[in-house]
């Protein structure tokens, strides 16, 4: 029975050592990959938790901890309404058939093949996502994704609505090269 409290209070020291050595890393990296900071609070506490809670042996813990705030960051991206999807890969039609990027990617019915599309379309759009300076990320996410008109957003950072405008525009048009080959696969699909 000692053993076992000395194992549990090593692994608690253990857990504790490591939270402490990466967390302000850590909080700054999802910081920068969301929209706000009660969002970035909220996925670092989740990530935390599921640290702690956590039964398996991890040998690479701050690797593991970065792959799960990863995973938090896709999760809280789907959360929120789908990405302008149509400004993103632009009007396409295939054989007369116009395609309707948010059936194929939310579907109302989810089978296995729509939720693997939706998965590999969540990835690719916040690895595109990162590729972006910060500003140009951050206004795309705030607009498209928690739908905050311009002129809200320019109160809340004091930029011109223009400027805005234009970095959203820039964020589109990588966005939309980046994922061409996405766009691409899927029709093909």
């Amino acid at each position: 029975m000692e053993i076992a409290l000395e194992m549990a209070a090593e692994r608690n020291k253990n857990i504790s050592n490591t939270i402490k050595a990466i967390s302000s890393r850590l909080f700054g990296f999802i910081k920068q990959r969301v929209a706000s900071t009660e969002d970035a609070e909220d996925i670092f506490q989740e990530v935390l938790y599921q640290f702690a809670g956590n039964t398996q042996p991890i040998e690479q813990a701050s690797g593991w901890l970065y792959t799960v705030a990863r995973n938090k960051i896709t999760d809280n991206y789907r959360k929120h309404k789908l990405p302008l999807a149509d400004d993103i890969f632009g009007n396409i039609y295939n054989a007369d058939e116009n395609y309707n990027w948010q059936e194929i990617l939310m579907p109302s019915e989810s089978t296995p093949e729509t939720e693997y599309l939706r998965n590999i379309f969540w990835e690719e759009l916040q690895a595109a996502l990162d590729e972006l300076p910060a500003e140009q990320r951050d206004v795309f996410i705030k607009n498209e994704i928690e739908g905050i008109p311009f002129k809200d957003i320019a109160i809340q950072t004091g930029e011109a609505v223009a400027t805005l405008i234009s970095r959203k525009r820039y964020a589109v048009l990588h966005l939309r090269e980046r994922l061409q080959t996405l766009k691409d696969e899927i029709l093909n699909y």
